[in-house]
C-alpha cells in the first residue's frame, strides 16, 4: 500500500494527548506520514472528547467542512476517534454522513486495520459510488458494554495492552519526538459514575496495568531521552495491582480490573501482601529508572489518598511535589448531586495532611496543588456557591480550572438534574470565581520570589515564538535571533508539538513597526519557557551572548532562581 497522508487532531484531555501519540506510532510504523493541515491529507481523524460542550461543538464544524471537501474528493477517509464515537455510536454516522470510520477509546488497537479497510474500500469505489458502496466503506469499533464483563473474560479480550507495550519511542527532536517529555498510563477508565461525568461510560471500568509493564516503558523512554514522566489515569491513586489475581494471556500479564480500596484510610492496608499499590509503583520507578529526573501523576482523587503515597513522595526527590485533585464544589449538598464521595471538611483535611507532608517552601520543596471547579451545576444556590468561593480561599490553588455546567449526554446529570441555574447566572459566577482564583494565584506565585528551584525547560515562550513567527528574516528560516536558527530536529524551537501540525508564520499579524527588527539592530536576546515541578510556568530572558545556548537547554532541568511573579507566570534567572 502507498503510504498515505494524515492530519490527527486532538481535543480534550491528556489521556487523549497519549492516545493520539500511540495511535500515531502504530500508524507510522505501517508507513502512514502525518501532515500539519487537513486539505494535504487523504486520511482525517479526530480524536474525541466529551467532557466539554466546546470540544464536541468544534468537531462538529470540523466534520461539516469536512462533508463539503468530500464532495469534491470522494477518496478522503474521515475517521472519529474516542469518546464521541463510543457515546454517539453509529447516531454519530447518521447525524454526518461523512464519517467512514468509529473507533473508541477502549479499541484504539484496531484502528490500523479499521483505516486500511477503509482505505482500500475507498480505493475502489468511484467518485459517483452510490449510498450502498459509501455504506459498505465504514469500519466501526466500539468498546460497548465491557464494565460487565468477569475479570477474567475482561482480561482474555482486552487487547488494549498491546497498543502501550508496541509504543514507538522516537529519541528526542525526531518525528513524533518527545524533547524530554512522556505521558505514561498507569489506569484506563473508571469506577465513580460522578453524576456530570461521561467517562465510565466511554472508556468503561477501571483497570490497571501491570506495574512490570509501566516500569519497562518508562525505561524505555528514559533510554531514548526522556527525563520527566507523567502517570496519566483518571484517578491515578486508586492503582493497585493484585499478582495473585494476575491473569497471564499467551504469555502476556494482563490488566487487571480496578479493585480500588473505599476511602478513610490514612495507608493502603493491603500494601506488602502481594499487591502493588500506586504509593508501591511511585517508589519502584524512581528507584528502578533513575534517568527519570521528574516523575508526576494526574489526576487523584481526594478520597483514598493514602499517607504512604504522601510518604514516598516525600522521601523520593524526583517525585515532582504537585497534586492536581479536583473539588468541583465546596458545598456537601452539591457534592452529594455530583456523586463525588466525600464531603468538604474531607476534601480540606486531605489537604492539609499533603501540605503536612510535602509543603517545604524553605528548601525550596513547595507543594503546588490545582483543582478543579464546575460551576451552575444543578440546584446550585447562592449559598451553594458562596461556599465554593471559601473552598477557593482554603484551597489556595496555585491555578484552577473553573468551568460552567454544560449538560452532557449520556450522563446521569444530564437524564435526571434539570440544568436550572440560569445561563446568565452562570456566567456572573464563573466570572466571579476567576476573578478570585486570579488573586490567589498571584499571592501563592509571589511566595516563590526568591526561591532557586529546579525547572524543566519547554521550550521558547509564547511572546517569542509569535515574535518569531511574525518577523519577516524568520520565515522559512526557524525562528531566528542574533543569527542562530533555533530548531530542534528541523522543527522550530518552542513550536507546539502537536499531531496536527505547527502555526503557520503566514497566519501571524505583521509585527509592528516598533517591534520590527531593524537591519542595523543588535543581536537581542531570547526568553525561553520552563516549568517547575510544581507546574508553574517560569520565563527567563537569555542574553543575546548566551540565546544560542537555548537550544541546549529543552528538554532539560536546570537551576533557576525567581525574581518576580507575574499574572499567569513566575520570572526567573539561570544559576549555571
Amino acid at each position: 500500500m502507498p503510504a498515505r497522508s494524515v492530519y490527527l487532531e486532538t481535543f480534550g484531555c491528556q489521556m487523549n494527548e497519549l492516545d493520539s501519540e500511540l495511535v500515531a506510532g502504530q500508524l507510522r510504523a505501517l508507513g502512514y506520514r502525518f501532515v500539519g493541515e487537513p486539505d494535504a491529507a487523504d486520511v482525517i481523524l479526530y480524536n474525541t472528547c466529551s467532557v466539554r460542550e466546546h470540544a464536541e461543538q468544534k468537531v462538529w464544524s470540523r466534520l461539516g467542512l469536512d462533508r463539503l471537501r468530500k464532495e469534491r474528493e470522494p477518496h478522503v477517509v474521515v475517521g472519529v476517534l474516542g469518546c464521541m464515537a463510543e457515546r454517539d455510536g453509529e447516531d454519530l454516522i447518521r447525524r454526518m454522513p461523512v464519517v467512514d470510520i468509529l473507533c473508541g477509546p477502549g479499541e484504539l488497537d484496531k484502528l490500523p486495520a479499521l483505516l486500511d479497510n477503509a482505505v482500500r474500500t475507498r480505493d475502489s469505489l468511484q467518485a459517483d459510488a452510490d449510498a450502498e458502496g459509501a455504506k459498505s466503506a465504514r469500519q466501526v469499533a466500539l468498546q460497548g458494554s465491557t464494565s460487565r464483563r468477569s475479570g477474567t473474560l475482561a482480561a482474555a479480550q482486552d487487547t488494549l495492552e498491546m497498543l502501550d507495550l508496541s509504543r514507538a519511542v522516537s529519541p528526542a527532536g525526531g518525528e513524533g519526538g518527545h524533547r524530554g517529555s512522556a505521558y505514561v498510563r498507569i489506569t484506563r477508565g473508571c469506577n465513580k459514575f460522578c453524576t456530570y461525568c461521561v467517562v465510565p461510560f466511554t472508556r468503561g471500568a477501571e483497570v490497571h496495568r501491570p506495574p512490570d509493564h509501566i516500569v519497562d516503558e518508562c525505561r524505555k523512554l528514559a533510554d531514548a531521552g526522556v527525563i520527566e514522566v507523567t502517570l496519566l489515569g483518571q484517578t491515578v491513586n486508586h492503582y493497585r495491582f493484585e499478582h495473585g489475581a494476575a491473569v497471564t494471556v499467551n504469555g502476556i500479564v494482563q490488566p487487571q480490573k480496578g479493585r480500588a480500596y473505599a476511602g478513610g484510610h490514612r495507608a493502603d492496608p493491603y500494601r506488602g501482601t502481594g499487591v502493588t499499590t500506586f504509593a508501591d509503583l511511585l517508589a519502584r520507578i524512581h528507584d528502578e529508572v533513575p534517568a527519570i529526573r521528574r516523575l508526576r501523576f494526574v489526576t487523584s482523587y481526594p478520597r483514598d489518598f493514602g499517607d504512604d503515597v504522601l510518604q514516598v513522595i516525600r522521601d523520593h526527590p524526583r517525585i515532582c511535589r504537585y497534586l492536581h485533585v479536583p473539588a468541583q464544589s465546596g458545598s456537601n449538598a452539591q457534592l452529594k448531586a455530583m456523586n463525588r464521595g466525600y464531603t468538604v471538611e474531607e476534601y480540606l483535611e486531605f489537604l492539609d495532611r499533603a501540605r503536612a507532608f510535602l509543603h517545604q517552601p524553605e528548601i525550596g520543596r513547595p507543594l503546588a496543588v490545582a483543582g478543579d471547579i464546575i460551576v451552575g451545576f444543578p440546584g446550585e444556590s447562592d449559598a451553594d456557591f458562596l461556599a465554593t468561593a471559601r473552598l477557593l480561599e482554603r484551597a489556595r490553588y496555585k491555578n484552577c480550572f473553573i468551568f460552567k455546567y454544560s449538560p452532557r449526554p449520556g450522563t446521569v446529570a444530564y437524564d435526571k438534574l434539570p440544568d436550572d441555574v440560569p445561563e446568565a447566572v452562570k456566567r456572573r459566577r464563573n466570572n466571579e470565581l476567576l476573578a478570585l482564583q486570579q488573586r490567589i494565584s498571584a499571592e501563592v506565585g509571589a511566595e516563590y520570589v526568591g526561591m532557586e528551584l529546579d525547572v524543566f525547560v519547554e521550550g521558547l515562550s509564547r511572546r517569542e515564538v509569535k515574535r518569531a513567527a511574525r518577523a519577516p528574516h524568520a520565515r522559512g528560516n526557524g525562528h531566528a535571533h542574533a543569527g542562530v536558527a533555533l530548531t530542534i530536529g528541523g522543527r522550530p524551537l518552542g513550536a507546539p508539538e502537536t499531531l496536527h501540525g505547527t502555526p503557520s508564520a503566514c497566519a501571524m499579524p505583521p509585527l509592528s513597526e516598533d517591534e520590527a527588527p531593524r537591519p542595523d539592530a543588535a543581536p537581542r536576546g531570547v526568553q525561553v519557557s520552563a516549568r517547575t515541578d510544581g507546574d508553574l510556568i517560569v520565563h527567563v530572558d537569555l542574553p543575546a551572548d548566551r540565546a544560542a545556548r537555548a537550544e541546549s537547554l529543552v528538554g532539560r532541568v536546570a537551576r533557576c532562581r525567581i525574581t518576580e511573579s507575574r499574572q499567569l507566570s513566575l520570572v526567573g534567572e539561570l544559576l549555571d
